[in-house]
């Protein structure tokens, strides 16, 4: 790696220089990521150790006669042939179809890391019941009367059956493989250990003479006590194999960095197969297509979070987020399985035939430490399965309206002059935008929770001059701390002893834009307790309601560690980092979040960016893809990247407009604002050393394009907050595949060029370099889809041709859907809070419609807490359009009315009139367009809170 050469060559004698060196070198390699600066499986001792066993037999059987059966639980031994060692499965049934596997040594010498927090309670678990049981096999009741769990003996295998058919089989390839923590053969203790078993095996030999009615005696005894977890019934005496060291178990290195490894080897892995299955998606972060591809005869899928500038495309190499959850799906049934190892990971996918030559695909987990831990999710549904997972790691938090909204940033705004005159310039330009950010330069000297005096002496009143326009900032606050005696931050985790530390116990320091930085270990509480505190006004000076929160940085990056991370061997008081490496960012993101919260005494909701991310990291905030470039193929990629992070609960996704590096031009730039203004998380960002690029820069057509396309989000916020709201409740994805939608429509299993948001919008962004038209499939047998620009109406289940000129985002409404907007569209999202409400009544080819709308007051949790909201449904039927209440028991006073109801897909009425809830009943002015067949009733001047009902005559 160029820059750590750098460090250690110029360190120790020009800090400074050494640090403006490392920075350029580091921003001036963007032209692509260097590969050699990451390991592929070849290079990682453990991936290459475990990919070396190949599938046949597996060494492991399970011994029948060491079962046991819990209310709660099945516990049985598993013996390794080979080395003798013994494990201990755990089989769980859980609530709502999915079962749970731990296994684990049954007595290591030490511990091994289980993963905490990720899960938000114990799973509820529900009896099992041994069905049937030989020699050979125990067969357990998994609920009803055709789903079985079958435990092989010899070799050990799990088969998961509904009737005759097999959903899931475990170490059916034989590649459960477990690593046993040891001691080292050259150490004192190792010595002393041999010494002893010697002497042990000698007497062993001196009482081998005893009569045979002893030892049946003892054998008697020892069947009598079911709790001796060492007793080994078959096989006892046969000699465990030898085990050899091999390269890279207690001691491996890369590029010029060592890793000490004290524990030795500890890897883990694991199986799958899933006969029928062809389509499995999920396990991001990569930059690749969403469904996942078949990885014979090239690298794993990787897990392990990394600071990655400029990542390549279609490439199976981690990048700055893990989600160990797998989703396989075909037209009878979707299942997920979730890894629970923080640890890196490798997955090895390969699709093909089985055995009975149907597909099937076969799926290997192999992490460097840690144990078995892995949640099948049975589904059926897709939503059964996001519904399930939601159940073990939380949905999405529901986010602050405004954070739907649109977001300008760019490495960086330079003063606060600067940060007033983008603002103006989007109100001299008719542009809405709710939040611009600060990155790094807007500290002292890279100080998080500081300012630059210079640059930004008044933090406050900048801030409320963003307040009285109802807009608000993010700062960055990375996770590196300054090593510097006189900065508050760094001084306070020091002397409370909150630092990661070394392998020999001095604190952990390493590279990163503030130069010699420390890394607080925010897998202790107390430390996340403690910078939680730091968000409050009183400590993070200058700073005010309307002020959120990004972590970048936080995978964690250090610049002069391996693979631009830190070191494996450092330690979070009892354990390795290499335990905990995916959860790190997790941790940031999850202090940051409760730091907003209890700044405001736990009434207002946080917002918080994170860049690093794991299971569970949806339930604080915001993700986004990270360091792209401003390339085409970029653009394409945010599309699976966020639909993959959507299947696995984390919806509030996005990219950065426009590209982090490099420079777009004016097409690229205007097709990126189309397609960002309907994913989820809507933010322009740009490298330092790009040109600027607010949206009035480059001409008065394009800034009319970007306009338009940034008030198109504004006028959908109504129908974003209310996915949202869905989402917090069931983990459903915001921004979600059509098959999720249309689960046996096999054509849209592969589709990834396009999406939906919810079930009733799909969009085909344009995003090719001189498109002139896009192929859009529209799926649904018998369903009806509208153009939201022009109404027309097109039939499901067609690959429709559409021409498109600049001005051109293929939007479609689901025939049967009702979509609440806001077409007055103001500066901010803030501003429209009391607006009125123009419905899209969307009839099916039966003449009805449904839908929803959700309103609060957008940024408190005073919807739980108080019930204070509004869910109304609305429906359509019988020529009749109603609102009725969806929660009575909620209260929310709103000034917001509808202000215009358009129908799709309607025949002329002779008459229209409005029945509300005193009886009273008024005409409603409307107009008929028969070429589009659109009827518009005009001012039906109800409240958005309260019942009415539209008739048509």
């Amino acid at each position: 790696m160029i820059i750590a050469n750098v460090v250690h060559c110029l360190f120790p004698f020009f800090p400074r220089m050494c640090l403006y060196l490392v920075l350029s070198v580091f921003l001036s390699i963007t032209q692509a990521v260097d590969r050699s600066n990451f390991k592929t499986c070849d290079q990682s001792a453990f991936c290459s150790r475990q990919r070396a066993l190949k599938p046949g037999q597996s060494s492991y059987r399970a011994l029948l006669e060491t079962l046991e059966l819990s209310d709660s639980h099945l516990t049985v031994q598993l013996l390794n042939n080979n080395n003798k060692v013994l494990l201990l499965l755990e089989l769980y049934r859980l609530q709502g179809n999915m079962t749970r596997v731990k296994i684990n040594e049954l007595k290591p010498i030490k511990p091994r890391y289980e993963v905490p927090d990720v899960l938000i309670t114990d799973p509820p678990t529900e009896l099992m019941s041994v069905v049937a049981q030989d020699e050979h096999r125990v067969v357990l009741s998994l609920g009803g009367e055709d789903w079985r769990l079958i435990l092989s003996a010899q070799p050990f295998r799990l088969d998961i059956m509904e009737g005759p058919q097999v959903l899931l089989s475990l170490n059916s390839r034989g590649l459960l493989a477990f690593e046993q923590l040891r001691i080292r053969k050259d150490t004192i203790s190792h010595k002393i250990s041999s010494t002893v078993g010697s002497m042990w095996d000698k007497i062993k030999s001196v009482f081998s003479s005893k009569s045979q009615t002893d030892t049946e005696k003892a054998g008697e005894k020892e069947d009598t006590e079911k709790h001796d977890k060492e007793k080994v019934s078959e096989g006892e005496e046969e000699e465990a194999e030898e085990e050899v060291d091999q390269p890279g178990m207690w001691e491996e290195t890369f590029k010029t960095h060592t890793d000490t490894k004290p524990n030795g080897p500890s890897s883990i892995s694991l199986d799958f197969s899933l006969p029928g299955v062809e389509h499995v998606y999920g396990i991001p972060e990569h930059a690749d297509g969403l469904r996942l591809k078949n990885t014979d005869g090239g690298d794993p899928y990787r897990l392990y979070n990394l600071d990655v500038f400029q990542y390549e495309l279609f490439n199976p190499m981690a990048l700055y987020g893990a989600v160990p959850v797998l989703l396989s799906h075909n037209t009878h049934r979707t299942m997920g399985l979730f890894w629970l190892n923080a640890a890196e990971t490798w997955v090895d996918v390969s699709s093909g035939q089985g055995s009975s030559e149907v597909p099937q695909t076969d799926v290997r987990w192999i992490s460097e430490s840690g144990i078995i831990d892995v949640f099948i999710m049975l589904g059926p549904r897709p939503n059964d399965v996001f519904t399930q997972y939601a159940s073990l790691t939380g949905t999405q938090a529901f986010p602050p309206l405004s954070s739907l909204a649109y977001h300008q940033c760019r490495w960086n705004y330079n003063d606060q002059e600067d940060v007033s005159a983008v603002d103006q310039g989007f109100d001299e330009h008719d542009i809405p935008y709710d939040f611009i950010w600060l990155d790094i330069e807007h500290t002292d000297g890279k100080r998080y929770f500081t300012w630059d005096n210079n640059k930004f002496p008044q933090p406050k009143d900048m801030l409320q001059g963003l307040l009285d326009k109802r807009r608000k900032m993010v700062t960055i606050v990375d996770p590196h701390i300054k090593v510097d005696s006189s900065y508050k931050i760094h001084t306070e985790i020091r002397s409370r002893g909150y630092y990661i530390k070394n392998k020999d116990g001095g604190d952990y320091e390493g590279w990163c834009w503030p130069g010699n930085a420390g890394y607080p270990d925010f897998t202790n509480p107390e430390m996340r307790k403690w910078w939680a505190s730091m968000f409050a006004y009183d400590q993070y000076e200058g700073s005010m309601g309307n002020l959120y929160t990004w972590n970048d940085m936080n995978e964690p990056s250090v610049f002069n560690g391996p693979e631009v991370t830190m070191h494996k061997d450092a330690l979070h008081g009892p354990w390795e980092h290499r335990d905990i490496h995916n959860l790190y960012g997790f941790y940031v993101q999850m202090a940051t979040a409760e730091g907003q919260i209890q700044r405001s005494g736990g009434l207002e909701r946080p917002f918080v960016l994170t860049r690093a991310f794991f299971a569970g990291s949806q339930r604080y905030g915001a993700v986004w893809t990270g360091d792209n470039a401003a390339e085409w193929g970029h653009l394409k990629m945010s599309i699976p990247m966020c639909l993959s992070l959507g299947l696995v609960g984390i919806s509030f996704c996005g990219a950065d407009v426009g590209g982090f590096f490099k420079t777009p031009s004016a097409e690229l730039l205007v097709r990126w604002y189309q397609t960002g203004a309907y994913q989820p998380f809507f933010r322009a960002h740009a490298h330092l050393d790009t040109p600027r690029r607010e949206p009035w820069l480059f001409g008065p057509d394009n800034t009319a394009l970007i306009r338009e396309a940034v008030r198109q989000r504004y006028t959908l916020l109504p129908y974003w907050y209310l996915q949202f709201y869905h989402s917090q409740r069931t983990g459903q994805p915001v921004m979600r595949p059509l098959w999720v939608e249309y689960p046996e429509d096999i054509a849209t299993f592969s589709i990834d060029d396009e999406f939906l948001i919810g079930r009733d919008l799909l969009v085909h962004p344009v995003t090719d370099e001189g498109s002139s038209g896009v192929t859009a499939y529209l799926p649904g047998n018998g369903e009806v889809w509208y153009d939201v620009h022009t109404f027309q109406r097109h039939d499901g289940a067609q690959n429709l041709s559409i021409p498109v000129t600049m001005s051109s985002i293929p939007v479609f409404q689901r025939g049967g859907s009702i979509i609440c907007r806001k077409n007055r569209v103001r500066r901010s999202s803030s501003c429209m809070e009391n607006d009125p409400y123009t419905l899209y009544v969307a009839l099916d080819s039966q003449g009805n419609a449904e839908g929803e709308l959700y309103i609060d007051d957008g940024h408190t949790f005073k919807h739980e807490t108080d019930k204070q909201f509004i869910h109304r449904r609305l429906s359509f039927t019988g020529n009749s359009l109603s609102s009725s209440d969806l929660s009575p028991d909620s209260q929310f006073p709103t000034a917001s009315w509808v202000e215009q109801v358009n129908i799709l897909g309607a025949q002329k009425p002779d008459a229209v009139t409005l029945t509300t809830t005193d009886g009273g009943e008024s005409s409603v002015e409307f107009e008929f367009d028969p070429d589009t067949a659109v009827l518009t009733l005009r001012k039906p001047g109800v409240n958005a809170g309260v019942n009415w009902t539209l008739h048509l005559r």
